[in-house]
Parts: C-alpha cells; sequence; structure tokens
C-alpha cells in the first residue's frame, strides 16, 4: 500500500547565478579547465525558481556579490530554525565573504538571533534538519566542534554523522531529509559507526545506490510529498515514486560543475511557531 504523502508549504531563500563560473577547486567535482556558462547556469536555476512557487513554496532571494560565484549555493550560508540563524563560517578563503552577505540579509529582516559562528560550519551544507533534531556532517568541512555550538544556538539536539568519501564532502550530498521522521542516504558516504547511528534512527530509510549518489540524486529537496532532484537520477526518482511521493526531475547541470545541485541552491528559512491570534 503507497503512503499518502502532504506537502507542507516552504519559505526558501535563494541566490542568483549571477556570477557562476569555476575559477578554482575546493571539492572534487569543480576544474577551472572546464568552460562553464553562466547564462545557461542561470537558466537552469531560474527553472528551480519558478517550480517552487508553482508548488505554492515562498522563495526570498539574496543579491549576487560580485567576485563570489559559489554564493549560488545559498544552502552553505547559514541553518535557520525557529527563526534563530546560525550564520556559517567556510573553511575555504574563497568563500569567506558569503557569510558577511548572509548576515546582512538576516540582520536587515530582523530574525530574532544572528550569530556569526565560531567554529567552522557551512550551514545547511551539513546541518539537516529532521524533525526535533538536527542531523550534522563532519569530515570534509565542518569542524565536529561546531555540532555543540549549532546545539546551543539552534536549540535542537544534533546528531554528528561523519564523512568519508571527498566525493560527498557535504551531509547533503549524500542524504536527503524526506519528511521529519524519513530519509534518503548513501551508505557508502559515511564511516561504519554513521552508518549504524543512521540504521537505528531510520531503519526504513531509502539506501541509494552510487550512480544515484554520483549525480546528485541525494542533494535534493522535500516538501513532505514532492522531492526535486536531479533528473538524471532515474533509479532514485523511481523508488521515491515506489514510497508515495511525487519525484520531480530538474537539470542543473551547469551547477553541478561547482558541486552542487537542487539542495545546494535552496536555504530553507524556518520560522517558529505563531503564537496564539497568529503573532510570532
Amino acid at each position: 500500500m503507497t503512503t499518502q504523502r502532504t506537502a507542507r508549504p516552504r519559505h526558501y531563500l535563494m541566490c542568483r547565478p549571477s556570477h557562476f563560473t569555476v575559477t578554482y577547486q575546493i571539492n572534487p567535482w569543480m576544474d577551472p579547465a572546464k568552460p562553464t556558462d553562466t547564462a545557461l547556469a542561470v537558466l537552469q536555476w531560474e527553472r528551480l525558481y519558478a517550480l517552487y512557487q508553482e508548488l505554492g513554496h515562498t522563495v526570498e532571494l539574496i543579491d549576487p556579490v560580485p567576485g563570489l560565484p559559489d554564493m549560488v549555493y545559498s544552502a552553505n550560508g547559514a541553518t535557520v530554525l525557529d527563526d534563530r540563524v546560525l550564520v556559517a563560517n567556510f573553511r575555504h578563503a574563497e568563500r569567506k565573504d558569503e557569510a558577511a552577505a548572509y548576515q546582512a540579509w538576516f540582520e536587515q529582516r530582523g530574525y530574532q538571533v544572528v550569530h556569526a559562528a565560531r567554529h567552522t560550519n557551512e550551514g545547511e551544507g551539513d546541518y539537516l534538519v529532521a524533525g526535533d533534531r538536527i542531523l550534522a556532517g563532519t569530515g570534509f568541512r565542518t569542524d565536529l566542534a561546531a555540532h555543540a555550538e549549532a546545539e546551543q544556538v539552534l536549540g535542537a539536539p544534533v546528531v554528528s554523522l561523519t564523512l568519508v568519501d571527498p566525493r560527498f564532502y557535504h551531509l547533503d550530498t549524500a542524504l536527503a531529509v524526506l519528511d521529519d521522521g524519513e530519509v534518503m542516504y548513501y551508505p557508502g558516504a559515511f564511516s561504519p559507526e554513521s552508518r549504524e547511528v543512521l540504521r537505528e534512527l531510520y531503519p526504513d530509510a531509502l539506501l541509494a545506490e552510487e550512480a544515484d549518489a554520483e549525480v546528485f540524486g541525494l542533494n535534493a529537496v522535500s516538501d513532505g510529498r514532492n522531492v526535486l532532484l536531479p533528473e538524471t537520477a532515474g533509479n532514485l526518482a523511481d523508488r521515491l515514486a515506489d514510497r508515495g511521493f511525487t519525484p520531480i526531475g530538474v537539470d542543473l547541470s551547469e551547477l553541478l560543475k561547482g558541486g552542487g545541485s537542487v539542495k545546494c541552491c535552496t536555504l530553507e528559512l524556518r520560522h517558529a511557531p505563531a503564537a496564539p491570534g497568529g503573532a510570532r
């Protein structure tokens, strides 16, 4: 029997790839020797932006900054939970200045907490909110010490997971949250200890095959029913459909040259529950 899925309206922050290019290498997917097409990247991104709105989600935009080609990967800029914001502290010098742009955006909109992280973390690249917990990646970009800081600032328990395959350098390249208590992930991206943790927490998780992980099929965004993922992850899409989800294939092939896809381009703004009378 197929599970009935319910979509919930979401609030996202995105950044148009107006300055996207690959001129340096900070992950295995980047190759400065390969040409990039900024105009094509914008067209592909615009389709994702439109899809979110067609599905009933609210999307805000942060202005792209010249000289910061990776700013399009807005998921890396911060983590937001109940209107509390933990701004990223990027590992690589090439991305350091993105943090100030994201912090300014949140400050200007009066978020309850805007916190410049003491420890290296790369936002929702390595922090994925799954119901009442945060799944937190470490191993390549985010320091293990940062996990305690995230727990303190965001007010939710953190489960640490160690990544061991450099192709999957962020947690959001190896695992996707499908609903509050449901995830999909590629086991080969994790240490044996972390695989055991995931098995205990999510015994019915959808386990992705390497071929789908390699095309960033796990760099996906779910609203509880619709799952937007790279169109090249066809087997994964079929398995999602078998579970009652509606997979929607997206072509972000140009942005994959920078090591990102659907989730990388999408930062979720999670708000505090409304108080009686509708006030926050």
